[in-house]
């Protein structure tokens, strides 16, 4: 078996080409033509170095292109990047000025950044210090609006006013000494000064004597105008009257022709209603008896029975009104003839009756035919809605046993809905039970812990009270030195400088502060109850409780007796 090795590019074959003689289709290959992988040799072609290498181009074509393109890229940006590492030093050239002047201008600003942040920090200081001293003027000020410090400053206020005042008495003693014998001086100016007064209140009660009686002329005449003035209207009302008299006679004898003929409109109205009635009272009756005639299976209808009175009513109610239509014209008719020619009134208008009358049998007649088709309509009607009636009894009877059913299903669905939400409502109301128990030991150890917070923030407050009390002091030390040394009545300060905040007169709580309450007295009056704490009361404590400090009270309550 020979084995055919192409070389180059393998051309197709045709469909119709044979296999040369002794070329065997299957079979195992001879030995040596069999890789290890299994690949047949026969099958194998065999290219040369070109043609691979142009396959191998025309597959990667594009990837060649590309790494081609990024070659030279590469290329370009080296000698790029070579050419400026070679100008970048040089400092001849524009792009080498710019730089060195970039540098300047960048040391420049971090020079300028320093001194900014060295002002910056200056600047901060000083708003530190300006806050600080801000904070202690707002703390002395917050200080100097307590209640304490306020009434202390009152006192000194008042400690001020009383030397005030004794400088103003000492002041006025050296005026009175210095203001001697010139009493006589002022006393002569003042006679004076209350002469000159006296004749200038003369002169002027002349002049308001002369302008009153001026006035009192001017207002005679003014008063003698306004009557004649008075006298003509009166003149003119009189003559309007009169013409308005002579017009209200007229309006009357007006008045009177327009009622009556009015009251012959009405005459003749009453007439035709009064005929009008009377066809209604017939047609009622008439209606009546075919009520009557109709048996008691009609009651069911009753609707379709109100309907056709319903149309009845309000055909009745559109003959009414085309009868007087007709009657309108036949009066507007007569009203025309009767200015053409009186003599023919009386034959014009039994014509005119004649053929009303004519017209009413023909529509009488008209109506009765309807009415009789009208109840034979109903009578059909009637026996059919009663088939209908039947029908949806039955119906409604077979629809109230299924609901009958489904109501049965329901409640006993209902009652297992209600049984289940019975349980669960205990269980919930168990949980509920434990949650509460729960809660209420959460609560206590709360209770127990803001009551210690409490106790601890009592203790602080204490603390601060103490620190304050000891600042109070010393402020009002130093104020009380320097008005003594000043020459002021110090006693306000004091009394406003003792211990015990509050501004009453009871004793010191030592345990509350230090305050100083106030007490009332037990009587309906209920004012503050005064201070006399003296000796005396210092000795009865001493000889009632002993040297030992006591909150016990004496029990002395002073009551004033009604004077009858």
């Amino acid at each position: 078996m020979a084995t055919t090795v192409m070389h180059g590019r393998r051309r197709g074959q045709t469909k119709d080409a044979k296999p040369p003689a002794g070329h065997l289709q299957s079979g195992p290959p001879a030995p040596g033509l069999m890789l290890p992988d299994g690949t047949d040799l026969r099958q194998v072609t065999v290219i040369s170095k070109d043609d691979w290498n142009r396959i191998h181009r025309n597959l990667n074509r594009k990837q060649i292109e590309e790494e081609r393109i990024k070659k030279i890229k590469d290329e370009k940006e080296m000698i790029r990047s070579h050419s400026k590492d070679m100008v970048k030093n040089w400092t001849n050239t524009i792009a080498g000025q710019r730089q060195k002047k970039l540098e300047a201008r960048a040391i420049r600003e971090a020079k300028e950044e320093e001194e900014r942040v060295q002002i910056d920090i200056e600047e901060a200081k000083f708003q530190a210090a300006k806050r600080k001293d801000a904070i202690e003027k707002a703390k002395t000020q917050q200080y100097y609006q307590t209640d304490r410090v306020k009434g202390f400053h009152g006192a000194l206020m008042l400690t001020e006013v009383l030397k005030e005042r004794e400088a103003q008495i000492e002041l006025k003693h050296l005026k009175e000494q210095a203001s001697d014998g010139k009493d006589q001086e002022w006393l002569a100016k003042a006679h004076r000064e209350y002469e000159e007064g006296i004749k200038q209140d003369q002169r002027k009660a002349v002049i308001r004597y002369q302008e009153k009686r001026d006035n009192a002329s001017f207002q005679q005449a003014q008063v003698h105008e306004h009557i004649k003035t008075n006298i003509t209207a009166e003149v003119d009302d009189r003559k309007e009257g009169e013409e308005l008299k002579k017009l209200a006679i007229q309006y009357e004898i007006e008045k009177k022709r327009l009622e009556d003929i009015r009251r012959n409109e009405v005459i003749v109205n009453m007439a035709e209603n009064m005929k009008q009635m009377e066809d209604v009272k017939k047609m009622r009756d008439i209606q009546k008896e075919q009520e009557e005639e109709e048996d008691e299976e009609c009651r069911i209808f009753a609707a379709a029975k109100r309907k056709m009175v319903k149309l009845r009513a309000e055909k009745e109610k559109q003959l009414h009104r085309e009868k007087q239509q007709r009657l309108e014209k036949i009066r507007d008719r007569l009203g025309a003839q009767m200015k053409q020619k009186v003599d023919d009134e009386d034959d014009r208008i039994r014509r005119a009756v004649e053929e009303s009358e004519g017209k009413f049998a023909k529509e009488d007649a008209a109506k009765n035919a309807k009415t009789h088709k009208m109840l034979a309509e109903i009578a059909v009607h009637r026996n059919y809605q009663l088939r209908q009636a039947e029908e949806r009894e039955i119906e409604e009877r077979a629809k109230e046993l299924e609901m009958l059913r489904v109501r049965r299903e329901a409640d006993a669905v209902f009652q297992g809905n209600e049984e289940e939400k019975v349980q669960r409502r205990f269980q919930e109301a168990k949980n509920l039970q434990g949650f509460h128990q729960a809660q209420g030991g959460e609560r206590s150890q709360k209770e127990v812990a803001a009551r210690q917070e409490q106790l601890a923030q009592d203790k602080k407050n204490m603390e601060l009270l103490a620190v304050e009390e000891q600042q109070f002091q010393e402020y009002a030390s130093k104020v009380i030195g320097h008005c003594e040394k000043g020459g002021r009545n110090v006693y306000p300060l004091r009394k406003a400088a003792r211990e015990g905040a509050g501004g009453g007169l009871g004793p010191i709580f030592e345990g509350k502060g230090g305050i100083r309450p106030s007490y009332m007295v037990s009587d309906q009056s209920g004012v503050q109850m005064p201070n006399y704490q003296r000796e005396t009361t210092n000795e009865t404590k001493r000889s009632i409780y002993g040297n030992g400090r006591t909150d016990k009270r004496l029990g002395f309550v002073w009551q004033l007796q009604k004077r009858v």
